[in-house]
């Protein structure tokens, strides 16, 4: 099984995730999108199975801090732009496993994902 989990390194969220997957013997692929970016095509197939309100971290410093003209009349195509350009703007951790995508992290999401 292929389980790859997209975030930040040093993001509190991502460590509790990371050392979930580690305490349940679950092999991942970490891809710290800060590092080495995202693309395009991630980002569109996240959000279209997700929504765009569950990828963009609305709540997130690098959100708020836009200036109001940034953040108002948000538009898709926007919105995946200033994602692209500053990828802390993705809610973290983004885990793609089994034909699933989970966005966020509840230690509950994730054992149901991984029952065996």
């Amino acid at each position: 099984m292929t389980v790859t989990i997209y975030g930040i390194r040093n993001c509190d969220t991502m460590k509790k995730a990371r050392s979930w997957l580690e305490a349940h013997d679950v092999a991942y692929a970490f891809h710290d999108y800060k590092a080495s970016g995202i693309d395009r095509a991630h980002l569109e197939a996240w959000i279209d199975e997700a929504g765009l309100d569950t990828v963009l971290n609305r709540a997130g410093t690098t959100f708020r801090k836009l200036p109001d003209a940034e953040r108002e009349n948000l538009t898709l195509e926007k919105a995946i732009a200033l994602m692209l350009d500053q990828p802390s703007m993705i809610k973290r951790p983004v885990l793609e496993t089994k034909g699933k995508l989970l966005v966020g992290f509840k230690p509950e999401i994730y054992a149901g994902a991984f029952e065996r």
